[in-house]
């Protein structure tokens, strides 16, 4: 090819061209110019290669890490719920341990009261001896009037408060087995039995 056809060539590709360069009126300086083009195209395209692989390798470790970061924040959140769950348990176990600690503090309680209760006498019971008892002294005394101070009037009223005051007792039979002994027989004061 001529020199001739080359320029027109060149000039129809500048036209084409979306930017328009200015012609150089060097055909060498506009071909090394466009070697240079392409040169720095067929070096670039790899490079550009490499540098969007490395983009998309970038992003794909940053969106790893994003992931991994996400499951471990998830992974956090429900160890943390777990924990909250655990405490929770273990503050109803150890509320749960008070409540029968004191329920069985309790019922100690309450057995060793129980047990003092039971040892306690009855009153009435108490009340019932002491009853006797006083019987009993009123008819002993009623009998020394009536055996050795021969007061029989005084021991009449002593056995008839006797069996006034305390009628259910056996004291009370005894001292109307007395009356009637005085009222039926002379006073013979050796007949009388304690």
């Amino acid at each position: 090819m001529t020199e001739e056809k080359i320029k027109n060539l060149l000039q129809k590709a500048d036209k084409a061209a979306p930017a328009q360069t200015p012609v150089c009126s060097s055909l060498t300086a506009a071909v090394r110019r466009r070697a240079g083009r392409r040169r720095f195209v067929n070096i670039a395209a790899p490079v550009a290669t490499a540098a969007a692989l490395l983009i998309i390798f970038g992003a794909w470790r940053l969106a790893a890490r994003t992931t991994q970061t996400k499951q471990h924040q998830n992974k956090i959140a429900s160890l943390q719920a777990e924990i909250k769950e655990l405490h929770a348990r273990t503050d109803a176990a150890l509320k749960l341990i008070q409540e029968v600690l004191e329920n069985q503090r309790q019922q100690r309680r309450l057995d060793e009261l129980q047990t003092q209760l039971a040892a306690i006498p009855d009153p009435l019971e108490e009340i019932r001896k002491q009853v006797d008892k006083t019987a009993f002294i009123l008819v002993y005394q009623a009998d020394r009037m009536y055996r050795e101070l021969n007061q029989k009037d005084s021991a009449i009223r002593a056995y008839n408060r006797v069996m006034e005051l305390f009628p259910q007792t056996q004291s009370a039979k005894v001292a109307e087995q007395r009356l009637s002994q005085i009222q039926n027989n002379p006073p013979n004061i050796k007949e009388l039995k304690i």
